[in-house]
């Protein structure tokens, strides 16, 4: 991609609507993984909170303003909230899909390149909270929220 293309690809955030359709998504989400069998368990616990801080960490995974880092604490705030947990590879899965039934319900960004992206995010994000999760983990040294994007897939180029 041109220097020029790069400048004028908007974000993931921008794409996806910001700030209120990461809300309403995670809102929707948070709503399923509370009526379900498999997911309810690992978030029997969650506060109120939850779903607001899901959306800040996904805005500025996103590319959108540092929100999660500067009023959470950043990766290191994310990644601790896995520790111990011992997420199950059948927990991660359905929370996989429950994430992109609930993009489809909220109506994110359906083509092509934008659902390539979320699920990419989504699918590696719920793999490294597995990882995570294990008992006795000896966690990366990575203290930077990852930055997501377009891939090998940006808007408008077919």
């Amino acid at each position: 991609m041109s220097d020029q293309e790069q400048q004028s690809t908007p974000t993931l955030y921008e794409w996806v609507g910001g700030a209120p359709a990461l809300e309403t998504l995670m809102a929707a989400f948070y709503r399923r993984v509370r009526q379900d069998d498999v997911l309810a368990p690992l978030f029997a616990n969650m506060p109120e909170d939850h779903p607001h801080h899901v959306a800040m960490w996904f805005g500025e995974v996103f590319g959108g303003p540092a929100t999660y880092t500067e009023q959470r604490g950043g990766f290191r705030v994310m990644r601790a909230q896995h520790v111990g947990k011992d997420i199950a590879p059948e927990q991660r899965q359905r929370w996989v899909s429950l994430m992109l039934e609930a993009a489809d319900e909220v109506g994110l960004p359906d083509d092509a390149e934008f659902r390539s992206a979320f699920a990419a995010y989504v699918e590696w994000g719920s793999r490294r909270a597995m990882a995570n999760s294990r008992p006795g983990v000896t966690l990366s040294p990575r203290t930077t929220t990852p930055v997501w994007g377009w891939g090998e897939a940006p808007p408008g180029i077919d």
